[in-house]
């Protein structure tokens, strides 16, 4: 079996402070009390994660959590179908946290395996979105073989582009992720997971803060 895992790091898992005050300030922190960020609950669904294929925990703070996937890895080449050239995993995050805040993803790291042969070629991406919400960001990574390698990837968001959740409602996060894998020829082959060769993935999606204003 294949395995990886998600893991969705907040402001406490992440040891980000609020600045500095005066000690006459009385001033609102500018980030929110950790212990009033946490996972609610999550959904999952995709080639990649069929239902009953995941298995998951969070840590008692409930401000991390693992899914661990075994059916998760892209094919191609002599003896595979055409569907096992892609495969996906949708999943939906009801994180809670403070009203008067917003937050974004602005950085995610990836490991895997590519086992790719000369002609091959495979590619990763994520796609973040708020349910509700029409903007999204994407990041994609491409490998062309011939190939042999795990890889560790660290996806890093322009400041302009990041997504925001929206003020005045905690709406799902949403990440699909993807692997895909094409050929120049039939008998060309390839493989293109989400773990490493110790079958375990580690995604780290960073986060970052800020108040909502009145308009």
């Amino acid at each position: 079996m294949y395995f990886s895992t998600l893991l969705v790091a907040t402001a406490a898992t992440l040891g980000f402070a609020a600045p500095t005050e005066p000690v006459l300030a009385r001033a609102e922190p500018a980030l929110p009390n950790p212990n009033d960020i946490y996972i609610n609950k999550f959904t999952y669904a995709g080639s990649g994660c069929p239902a009953g294929s995941v298995a998951n925990s969070t840590d008692p703070t409930k401000q991390v959590l693992t899914l661990l996937f075994d059916q998760y890895v892209a094919s191609i080449g002599p003896g595979t179908k055409v569907a096992d050239r892609r495969k996906n995993c949708a999943v939906s995050l009801d994180i809670h946290y403070p009203q008067g805040y917003q937050y974004s993803i602005f950085s995610a790291d990836y490991r895997g395996y590519a086992d790719l042969d000369k002609g091959v070629t495979g590619e990763q991406q994520s796609t973040y979105y708020f349910s509700g919400q029409q903007q999204q960001f994407k990041a994609k990574t491409t490998w062309k073989g011939e190939y042999r390698a795990d890889y560790l990837l660290t996806d890093k968001y322009a400041i302009e582009s990041v997504v925001w959740s929206p003020c005045g409602a905690n709406l799902p996060l949403n990440i699909n992720t993807e692997v895909r894998l094409t050929s120049q020829k039939p008998n060309q082959a390839g493989l293109l997971t989400n773990d490493s060769q110790d079958f375990k993935v580690v995604k780290k999606y960073h986060v970052q803060w800020r108040k909502c204003h009145a308009k």
